[in-house]
C-alpha cells in the first residue's frame, strides 16, 4: 500500500537549501520558519518526493489510460491537437485585460466560436462568459428574470422542471428568484403534457427541459410543449448538456427553445467529468439579445471589439471573457471536424450507446423501454434478488480495471446505472466492457458475496462512504 508523504518522513531529511548568509538579509525570512518541525511538515529528500508523486500519478485513472462509461458526463477523448494549440504562448501568455487592439487574434477566436454556436443552436446570439454548465443555467435564468422584469410581468415566478432534467436546474431557478415545480415523466420517459396544463397562466415563467433527457430519451413532444408555454406567455429553456446526441440533426431554436446553454467541455472536447475546467456558453433568441451579460465580442469593419453597451444586460457574471482554454479547444474541435464530422460524432455516439444497450439488457433491467440516444439507464432489478446493489456492481467493475458508470442518477430510476460510451470508443473497447458487465451479472448470480465485497484487487478496499462524508479527515495528525 502506498504510504502518505507524512509516513515517509524521516528526521533530518531535507530538500530545500538556501544560503545561510541570506536567510535574514536578502529574503528576510525567520530561520525558525524553515524548520520542518516548526511547520510540522514531512521531512523527505527530493528524490523521495519525486518518486512518491510519480507513483501516485501512475495510480490516476484518466481518459488517456482507459474507458470512462460515465453517463451524463460525456467523457470523450480530448484530441491532443486541442491541447497543443491551446498551449501556444500566443494564447496562454495573454493577460485578460490587455488593450483590444493588441489581442485581435483571441477576439477573433471568440467571435468565430460564437458564430459556430449560433449556427448550431438556431438562435440569434451567444455569450461565452459562463464557466460551467450550471453557471450557464444560472445566466439563462437571470436573463429570463430580467426579461419579465422589463416587461412588467414580475408575477411570473413558476418554472416547470421535468423530473428527467439535470439536477442543477432547480437550484439555478431558485437563485434567479423563480419557484421550481416538478413535472413527472410518463411511462415512456417523456414529459407528461397533461401535468403542464394547470400552470399555463400569467404566473408561468417557463420550463427548463434537458433534451435529450437524463434517461437518454429525446422527447418528440418538445415543439408541442414549447408552443403551449409560448402561448401562455412563458419562455423555454433547453439544457444543452446532451448536445452530443443532436449535433447536425436538430437545432434547438427550430423546435422552440428561447434560451439554452452548451457544455463546451462535454460536447466539444475538454472532458471534465464532474470537476475541472468548464465552459457553458448561453445562446438566446433575438428578443433576448439585449439581456445578455457583458461583454460580447463583435466585429466592426476589420476589427473585433468587446461590446459593453447592452441595453438591459444582466451585467458581468464572470471576471475576464470566459474560460479561454476551453474556448480555444472547442474552436479547434470545430475546425478539425467540420460540419460533416460534427454530425458524424453524434451518429457514432448514438450507435455505440444503442449497441451497448442491446447487449447489456440481456442481463440487466431497464425501466424505460423507449428508444434512447447517446446514453441509457439500467438498474439492478435482476441482481437485487441476490442482495446485490448498484454500488456493488460499480465496485466490482473497479477490479476489472474500469471506472464505474454514473450510479444513483437520475433519481427517477431506482438503483440507476447510467452509461454513456461516447463516439470516441472503438467497438473493441465497447465489446470488452460489455463482456465484463455480463461477467459481473453472472457472478452476482453464482457468487454474490464476491460482488458484495468488491473491490478485491485495488490498493484500498471498500470505504465507509457515509462516514467519510459525515466525518471527513482533512488534515494529517500524528
Amino acid at each position: 500500500m502506498e504510504k502518505l508523504i507524512f509516513e515517509m518522513s524521516a528526521k533530518g531529511y531535507e530538500n530545500i537549501f538556501l544560503p545561510e548568509e541570506n536567510l535574514n538579509i536578502e529574503f528576510n525570512i525567520d530561520k525558525n520558519l524553515l524548520k520542518a518541525e516548526t511547520l510540522d511538515l514531512p521531512e523527505v529528500g527530493e528524490l523521495d518526493i519525486i518518486r512518491h508523486y510519480t507513483r501516485l500519478s501512475q495510480l490516476n485513472y484518466s481518459i488517456d489510460t482507459n474507458f470512462y462509461p460515465l453517463g451524463s458526463c460525456t467523457m470523450k477523448y480530448n484530441p491532443k491537437i486541442n491541447e497543443e494549440i491551446s498551449a501556444y504562448s500566443e494564447f496562454k501568455d495573454l493577460h485578460p485585460y490587455m488593450p483590444e487592439h493588441s489581442v485581435q487574434g483571441i477576439l477573433k477566436v471568440m467571435y468565430d466560436l460564437q458564430n459556430y454556436l449560433i449556427d448550431i443552436s438556431g438562435l440569434s446570439a451567444v455569450t461565452l462568459l459562463p464557466s460551467a454548465g450550471a453557471h450557464g443555467e444560472l445566466a439563462g435564468n437571470f436573463i429570463m428574470a430580467k426579461y419579465f422584469k422589463v416587461k412588467g410581468e414580475e408575477q411570473r415566478k413558476i418554472m416547470l422542471i421535468p423530473d428527467s432534467a439535470h439536477g442543477t436546474n432547480p437550484a439555478s431557478t431558485v437563485m434567479a428568484g423563480f419557484k421550481p415545480v416538478q413535472i413527472t415523466s410518463d411511462e415512456n420517459g417523456y414529459i407528461d403534457i397533461e401535468q403542464l396544463k394547470p400552470y399555463l397562466n400569467d404566473e408561468l415563467a417557463g420550463i427548463m427541459i434537458t433534451q435529450p433527457n437524463t434517461l437518454g430519451i429525446f422527447d418528440p413532444n418538445f415543439h408541442i410543449i414549447a408552443k403551449m408555454i409560448h402561448e401562455a406567455g412563458g419562455l423555454v429553456y433547453m439544457d444543452g448538456a446532451n448536445m452530443n446526441a443532436m449535433l447536425g440533426h436538430v437545432k434547438p431554436g427550430d423546435i422552440g427553445a428561447d434560451v439554452m446553454h452548451f457544455n463546451l467541455h462535454k460536447t466539444f472536447s475538454t472532458p471534465h467529468g464532474m470537476g475541472g475546467p468548464g465552459s457553458g456558453p448561453v445562446a438566446v433568441r433575438d428578443f433576448l439579445v439585449e439581456f445578455l451579460p457583458i461583454p460580447i465580442v463583435e466585429k466592426r469593419g476589420e476589427n473585433y471589439k468587446l461590446n459593453y453597451d447592452i441595453k438591459h444586460t444582466i451585467g458581468n457574471i464572470k471576471e475576464g471573457y470566459g474560460n479561454i482554454g476551453v474556448i480555444i479547444r472547442a474552436l479547434v474541435y470545430f475546425l478539425s471536424l467540420g460540419q460533416v464530422g460534427l454530425k458524424e460524432t453524434t451518429d457514432i455516439a448514438v450507435l455505440n450507446a444503442a449497441y451497448m444497450k442491446a447487449k447489456l439488457t440481456k442481463k440487466y433491467h431497464i425501466k424505460y423501454k423507449t428508444l434512447t440516444k447517446h446514453e441509457f439507464v439500467l438498474d439492478n432489478k435482476y441482481q437485487e434478488e441476490k442482495g446485490i446493489r448498484t454500488l456493488d456492481i460499480a465496485k466490482r467493475l473497479l477490479d476489472y480495471g474500469y471506472h464505474a458508470p454514473t450510479i444513483y442518477f437520475p433519481l427517477i430510476v431506482h438503483e440507476a446505472i447510467m452509461i454513456e460510451p461516447t463516439e470516441s470508443e472503438s467497438k473493441k473497447t465497447i465489446d470488452e466492457f460489455i463482456d465484463i458487465m455480463l461477467k459481473i451479472a453472472d457472478e452476482a448470480e453464482t457468487d454474490p458475496e464476491l460482488v458484495k465485497t468488491a473491490p478485491h484487487n485495488l490498493h484500498f478496499k471498500r470505504f465507509d462512504e457515509t462516514r467519510a462524508a459525515k466525518q471527513p479527515i482533512l488534515r494529517w495528525k500524528k
